[in-house]
């Protein structure tokens, strides 16, 4: 049975994430449910060697202490979306990446960088709007506790125009620039470093 189109009347509203949404919204199959949002807080051998469910029970006790690692979004009761959001230094693998050592000095590791690493909209709501109030909640629930900058990833779909799920879970140069994003790297060709500051 094909998925049930989203309806365009219900307005998207967006919250600080709860875990049991989150647990809904990603489920038991797909990605989101072997990743748990944990592919940038595990680099390498700690990674390959975390299954699943060890990923899935990090994230739950990220809601233990301090502010919530992301924020949702719903249609009414339904939730469509998520977008993590947490300071840079959770997630080594953005801090050790390319992206950022050939940004060079325009992302030095400036105090207060908040960093936005995934987005999983579902489906059905895909295209409709999901995504940009997902980031404009992150950038607002950062700043609201503490981010001096927020900065994200995004393809330039420009530039990798057949880039798929696998690499616009990050994000698009265009979702980001609609949201006040400015563009501070473009060493990588397609890839982006940009931030939008307090």
């Amino acid at each position: 049975m094909p998925p049930i189109p989203a309806d365009p009347a219900l307005p998207i509203t967006t919250s600080p994430a709860n875990w049991p949404d989150l647990e809904k919204l990603f489920g038991v199959r797909g990605e989101p449910s072997r990743c748990w949002c944990r592919w940038f807080a595990l680099p390498g051998q700690d990674w390959k060697a975390t299954a699943p469910g060890t990923r899935k029970e990090q994230l739950k006790a990220k809601f233990d202490d301090g502010p919530e690692p992301g924020v949702l979004a719903f249609r009414g009761d339904e939730v469509v979306g998520w977008c993590g959001v947490e300071p840079r230094q959770c997630y080594p693998r953005i801090e050790r990446s390319q992206v950022l050592k050939a940004a060079g000095p325009a992302a030095k590791a400036d105090t207060g960088v908040w960093s936005v690493s995934c987005f999983v909209v579902a489906p059905s709501h895909r295209r409709t709007g999901v995504a940009a109030a997902l980031l404009s909640a992150a950038v607002g629930h950062a700043f609201a506790n503490g981010a001096d900058v927020v900065e994200g990833y995004p393809v330039d779909r420009a530039l990798r125009p057949k880039a798929g799920a696998a690499d616009l879970y990050q994000g698009t140069v265009g979702l980001f620039t609609a949201a006040g994003f400015t563009t501070v790297s473009k060493k990588i060709p397609g890839r982006e470093v940009m931030r939008r500051w307090h």
